[in-house]
């Protein structure tokens, strides 16, 4: 059934691709042709010999293959089998297509020298690939299984062409076990029929692997299997261009060309945050030995793939034939759930695995716990100030920004972003500039030097970048109030100031003058201590704001467990989160979980103690602000006082202060009666700003259902309200109620 040129032309040319060039292709597609001429005159020899097998049969058979000859069985129990071939074509059925490996087309010798195939092997390789390249195959292929329904080759018949003599029919099978180089490497795949139910290793039909085919075809994709979490990189990074120490640089790259050059395996394991840089190093890596690198995320393939060990077979196959470098991200994901398990499946590809592999993740901890697999572990830092600072500098001057000096210095320090962080920062910053030059402006859309983006627009995208995970224990805070919003004496107004400039000024005092050296944290611990509703929560909205940063409130409910170790777990995680997220934290009422630590008098006081502990350790070692309130100072912990680096009491608002809260409480628009009487009000309504806030608000409800101004009647109402809110009774003076009596009714 030798197909001409012609038929099998058009299909083959039709996906075949195997270099860029033309000449190269049209040589390996004539390779590929003759190899399966050879394969022809074979499946020509046989049919004859079905086909007389066929005639031997005495009885006429007009469905042959859709049901079982009673006959025939007879035959074969009398064992009177059919002749299976003709015997004067014995020599020539049976025996190789070519007498070497070096005769077969170029792509299949390299398959054969790198699993390590013998001409068997390749001509069942190729009894696989022909349907592929002519469906007239599965005809033929039918007919001599004599099952029209039969039309990929099974092994029975791969053994029945392909096998030297009859008598080594039985050895052959070995060629088809698990351990086979066939099955082993997954170049084929042993397929039983749809209706069938664990069916013996005869009866099943050769499939070539996806990735094989596409290899044999040219095509350069990876298997459907392993696009969801796969991606083939060609990246022409350097490594010179990577904010890597010089030393790290010149280490990683005599490490990969000593493995490529020796031909031995290696072993890395990246480990640091994301985003610092351990993708765009292998990618130079990668490029410095030629080699694409095959970036697996390991997390995906969990959560996507059924079977973790087979997809990792997947992984192994597709980089050998794309002679790629692994890159498997996110290690530490997979053995989470079921570390036992996945991490055995995991030792097992890192054993067999004979190129170069880099693992990367965020953990510390050992990638795998078989010792006598050698990885080298790569720790990949958070970028110092720096590092930080020239990077914001980089991406900004390739959009034709310049900023000044104090701006980098401000995204650097108050922002911890990695250099993949950053970079995604300032892109989002362009994206907001182009929208709010296209809503503003059309015309700057198209402006040849561009939109860039403003300072405000910086800030804001590099807090939309922090993590959220805090929002699952904290309640984010959108900071709203300034300096002129709050009312303070001096002192605590200094203090606060002084706060800002710590942060401010950080990178200067720690980094250049050398203050970090032995201290175990550089951040900025405040209590915030005073009467309910005297600004302590406005002013750590005040701090966010100034600093721009993202501010959160830990829920205080969902952080305290009775069970166990379940607090430490969740603290850890608040503190853990907002390293990530350069947050304030803003611990209200916090001596509910900062208290004093008791005398042990039982195991629950024991653990308590331990709670209390372990907030010290974490308070020390974090590194960005974090500001306790309390209403009750003298309940909190020494230990936790004497590591506050501010320690600000905000009191009672005296009869000025108060004068000044009622006269920035009311927003600008609003329709205020001009006899309102600020001074009369802090000498008669003797509360907390807060506890105003709430008057005010409920004064211009007031108003706006009766008279649609505010007058001193419906303040002096709101304020019978707030007092009876609070359990106390309120009248106002005498010398007031006369002031507020004599005052117009209609007077705006």
């Amino acid at each position: 059934m030798a197909a001409s040129p012609g038929g099998v032309d058009l299909t083959v040319e039709a996906t075949l691709s195997l270099d860029s060039t033309r000449g190269s292709e049209a040589l390996y597609l004539n390779c590929l042709l003759s190899a399966l001429g050879r394969l022809d005159q074979i499946l020509a020899r046989a049919l004859v010999a079905t086909q007389a097998s066929f005639e031997a049969e005495t009885d006429e058979i007009p469905f042959r293959g859709l049901y079982i000859n009673p006959n025939h069985l007879s035959s074969f129990l009398s064992r009177q089998e059919p002749v299976r071939r003709d015997a004067q074509d014995k020599d020539r059925v049976g025996v190789p297509l070519y007498k070497s490996v070096e005769e077969y087309p170029p792509r299949l010798a390299w398959l054969a020298k790198t699993f390590d195939l013998t001409l068997f092997d390749m001509d069942s390789i190729l009894l696989a690939l022909a349907p592929h390249l002519d469906l007239r195959y599965e005809r033929v292929y039918a007919y001599l299984q004599d099952d029209v329904t039969r039309r990929r080759p099974s092994v029975d018949l791969a053994l029945r062409l392909l096998c030297p003599a009859e008598d080594l029919m039985l050895a052959y099978p070995v060629r088809f076990s698990a351990e086979a180089p066939l099955i082993r490497s997954r170049l084929l795949r042993l397929v039983p029929e749809a209706n069938q139910t664990d069916p013996p290793v005869l009866a099943r039909y050769l499939q070539l692997e996806e990735q094989i085919l596409y290899f044999l075809l040219g095509h350069k994709g990876l298997d459907a299997r392993l696009k969801p979490f796969s991606q083939l990189c060609e990246t022409p990074a350097l490594l010179e261009n990577l904010s890597l120490a010089e030393e790290l640089q010149r280490a990683l790259r005599a490490l990969v060309l000593r493995a490529q050059r020796t031909n031995r395996p290696l072993k890395l394991c990246f480990r640091g945050p994301t985003g610092v840089g351990k993708r765009r190093t292998a990618e130079a890596l990668a490029s410095a030995t030629g080699a694409p690198l095959l970036v697996v995320n390991l997390a995906q393939i969990t959560a996507s793939a059924p079977e973790f060990g087979e997809t990792l077979q997947l992984i192994r196959l597709a980089a050998r034939l794309h002679g790629a470098m692994v890159y498997l991200e996110d290690f530490d994901a997979p053995l989470k759930d079921e570390p036992e398990s996945r991490n055995q499946q995991l030792t097992t590809f890192l054993k067999d695995d004979a190129g170069i592999t880099i693992l990367a993740g965020e953990s510390q901890h050992r990638a795998v716990t078989d010792s006598s697999i050698e990885i080298i572990n790569v720790c990949f830092p958070a970028q110092d100030f720096t590092a930080r600072r020239m990077c914001w500098q980089e991406n900004l001057q390739q959009l034709g920004v310049h900023p000044e000096a104090s701006v980098l210095d401000a995204l650097a320090s108050r922002f911890r972003l990695t250099q993949g962080k950053i970079a995604e920062a300032v892109k989002a910053a362009t994206h907001d500039a182009l929208w709010r030059a296209a809503t503003e402006t059309p015309e700057a859309v198209s402006a040849p030097t561009g939109v860039r983006p403003t300072i405000g627009e910086l800030f804001a995208s590099a807090r939309a970048l922090t993590s959220s995970k805090l929002s699952e224990l904290a309640s984010k805070i959108e900071p709203t109030y300034g300096w002129k919003d709050i009312v303070l004496p001096p002192d605590q107004l200094s203090q606060l100031h002084e706060i800002c400039n710590r942060a401010a000024h950080g990178h200067i005092v720690y980094g250049e003058w050398g203050f970090d050296l032995g201290l175990l944290g550089k951040g900025i611990n405040v209590l915030f201590s005073g009467p309910p509703g005297v600004g302590k929560t406005m002013a750590a909205e005040v701090i966010a704001n100034e600093l721009q940063l993202v501010l959160y409130k830990i829920d205080l409910s969902q952080v305290v467990s009775k069970y166990i170790g379940e607090t430490e777990k969740n603290l850890h995680r608040i503190f853990q989160e907002a390293r990530a997220s350069s947050a304030i934290l803003f611990f209200d009422e916090a001596d509910a979980l900062f208290g004093k630590r008791s005398e042990v008098k039982d195991a629950h006081d024991r653990y308590a103690n331990i709670e209390v502990g372990y907030l010290l350790q974490k308070m020390e070692e974090y590194d960005g602000i974090a500001i306790l309130a309390t209403n009750l100072r003298h309940h909190m912990d020494e230990a936790f006082m004497r590591r506050m680096q501010f320690i600000i009491e905000i009191p009672f608002p005296d009869e000025e202060h108060r004068r000044r809260i009622w006269e920035i409480i009311f927003p600008p628009q609003a329709p205020l009666d001009v006899d309102v009487d600020c001074h009369l009000l802090a000498q008669e309504i003797r509360l907390a700003g807060g506890n105003i806030k709430n008057i005010a608000l409920a004064a211009a409800f007031n108003a706006a259902n009766n008279g649609r101004v505010i007058r001193m009647s419906h303040i002096v109402s709101a304020t019978r309200r707030e007092f009876q809110k609070l359990g106390r009774s309120w009248n106002i003076s005498s010398a007031g109620a006369q002031t507020v009596s004599t005052m117009p009714a209609h007077r705006t």
